[in-house]
């Protein structure tokens, strides 16, 4: 008997035939035999309808209380869900954020889990029941109910299999798994049967949208297997972990996923996936004076405003050696803080201009086998080349490699490496059931 935390975002809890299908997988763990925990989303559109609504009252919602409104989507869900697997002869019961023990910090809209409090969800399992509980949602130190962001069921699902010591944690999602490029660009993606929890916080981090990035850092830092795979077919989908499987994970790991990496070559290519993120806006601070602490306080001003900085370049004119240029990358939702808050201080550092750009994609390359095998870089660069797509800008760590490109040039981008790095099947091609895979 094992453990099984399952996640189900909103296109598998879309509407009511959809909400039965999952009632029925539910039950089928139960009853072959494990302990099952559930963590749902919105059903369908839901978050974006509320946002809608609020939206035709008012500009300036105080933060609290649209977390208090957007929490009722996955409160919704969770009570519905429960009392699909009722009817279907297994004892569930449904449990907020709050009543599922998950402490937060008090940052409305974008809140992080300090603390779980799992007693009341693991008498509920031990008692034989199925645990269900509203994703995407806590309580903070004040008593009040906090969200976690976008994608935040997926970190509700980690971050409780962590304190519960389940056994494997199930994201289910509209395609049957972690693929090498987005299908919905790249139709000749391949399923990857098995990443290692770094390649996926790689391509998680840099526009991947099949697991929220606290969701994959949870899962290194605790060592939560993670299965992704789809709520609307039976196919096995991807597993990530690293090392060898856990004995506990064997029999609810297909053997092909438990081949050592390291012993099997085959299992293991120099490239993974490609994660692509239409979300990033450039900045290019201009005739900067070339000065120590410079940098500094221009990243300073983006810290003070809450701008999570991405790529960096720094260009030094060869005419003066004095002045330089810095081009940032950035989400697009704090482009404007930050031209605000540079403009602002504009004669204090006593650059010249600023130069914003919104019309940029970012393309990421990883792949573990990176590490040791040249060249990788050189091979990215001619396909793009040849593709006529011109690089704005690079940045790399161990086993990454990004560009930034033309917005209008992404797709043809993610195309072009994905074809010049062998990654595209010969089979078929990936099927995407549902809508936005959350």
């Amino acid at each position: 008997m094992a453990l099984i935390v399952q996640k189900y975002g909103g296109s598998s809890v879309a509407d009511v035939e959809a909400m039965k299908r999952v009632a029925r997988r539910v039950v089928e763990t139960h009853q072959a035999g494990h302990q099952v925990v559930v963590v749902v989303s919105a059903m369908g559109d839901t978050t974006d309808d509320l946002l809608d609504t609020a939206a035709q009252i008012t500009q300036h919602a105080p933060e609290r209380e649209m977390d208090i409104l957007l929490s009722a989507g996955e409160r919704i869900s969770m009570s519905l869900l429960s009392m699909a697997v009722n009817e279907l002869g297994v004892q569930a019961q449904a449990f907020t954020g709050a009543q599922a023990g998950i402490k937060t910090t008090s940052h409305y809209g974008r809140a992080q889990i300090v603390g779980l409090v799992t007693e009341r969800i693991a008498r509920t399992v031990k008692d034989g029941h199925v645990a269900i509980v509203a994703g995407f949602q806590g309580i903070s130190e004040d008593d009040d109910v906090t969200t976690l962001g976008r994608g935040g069921s997926d970190t509700t699902a980690v971050a409780l299999a962590a304190a519960l010591h389940a056994d494997v944690c199930e994201i289910y999602t509209d395609v049957d798994g972690l693929f090498s490029a987005d299908p919905r660009i790249v139709p000749k993606a391949h399923r990857l049967r098995r990443v290692t929890q770094e390649e996926t916080l790689e391509l998680a981090a840099h526009g991947a949208k099949i697991l929220h990035l606290r969701a994959v850092e949870f899962a290194r830092r605790y060592k939560v297997p993670l299965h992704v795979r789809s709520s609307f077919s039976e196919k096995n989908g991807t597993w990530i972990f690293d090392g060898p499987a856990n004995p506990e994970l064997k029999g609810l790991v297909p053997s092909a996923a438990l081949v050592d990496p390291q012993e099997d070559p085959m299992e293991q290519p120099i490239i993974s996936g490609i994660a692509h993120d239409r979300s990033q806006d450039k900045i290019t601070v201009t005739n900067l004076p070339n000065t120590p602490g410079m940098a500094a306080r221009v990243f300073s001003i983006c810290a003070e405003v809450g701008a999570n900085v991405d790529m960096i370049v720094q260009n030094v004119p060869v005419s003066d050696s004095t002045r330089a240029n810095v081009t940032f990358t950035l989400p697009e939702g704090d482009a404007q803080r930050t031209l605000n808050a540079l403009e602002a201080a504009r004669d204090e550092i006593g650059f010249d201009q600023l130069r914003y750009n919104p019309n940029i994609g970012k393309l990421s390359l990883v792949g573990a086998g990176m590490r040791t095998n040249p060249g990788v870089s050189a091979k990215l660069f001619e396909a793009l080349s040849d593709a006529g797509i011109n690089i704005e800008m690079i940045s790399t760590s161990e086993i990454r490699i990004s560009v930034v490109t033309r917005l209008d040039d992404l797709d043809r981008a993610v195309q072009a490496v994905h074809t010049a790095f062998g990654l595209d099947a010969t089979e078929s091609e990936a099927v995407v059931y549902g809508g936005t895979g959350r």
